[in-house]
């Protein structure tokens, strides 16, 4: 099965940016298809963004990345990335990669993933 290491958390200032990685290992078909969730203290696990790299690369975000976030894969590292910018102290939690999509609903939908990483925290103070 596909384990997945994300890396690149932190602590910075409001309006600072981040760059988050995702190692994927081994390759599979099943990561051509990865997200983005975050997870702060006494809520749920919300989604991010998406990457779909299935011939053609389709991206989604949630609302309330505005532009500020930007998702991308480097197929030859099999490594998702998570570029945030003009950080907020809201944008605080724990961020997942995940991968192995089941393609049953929703993507936002945290069931809908069957792997994922162990997290990276990002703190972003006011």
């Amino acid at each position: 099965q596909v384990q997945l290491v994300e890396s690149g958390g932190g602590s910075v200032q409001a309006g600072g940016s981040l760059r988050l990685s995702c190692a994927a290992s081994p390759y599979t078909r099943s990561t051509n298809v990865m997200a983005w969730f975050r997870q702060a203290p006494g809520k749920e696990r919300e989604p991010v963004a998406l990457l779909e790299d299935t011939g053609s690369r389709v991206t989604r975000y949630a609302d309330f990345v505005k532009g500020r976030f930007t998702i991308s894969r480097d197929s030859g590292k099999n490594t998702l990335y998570l570029q945030m910018n003009s950080l907020k102290p809201d944008d605080t939690a724990t961020y997942y990669c995940a991968a192995d999509r089941r393609n049953r609903e929703d993507w936002r939908a945290p069931r809908e993933w069957n792997v994922w990483g162990q997290g990276t925290q990002v703190t972003v103070s006011s």
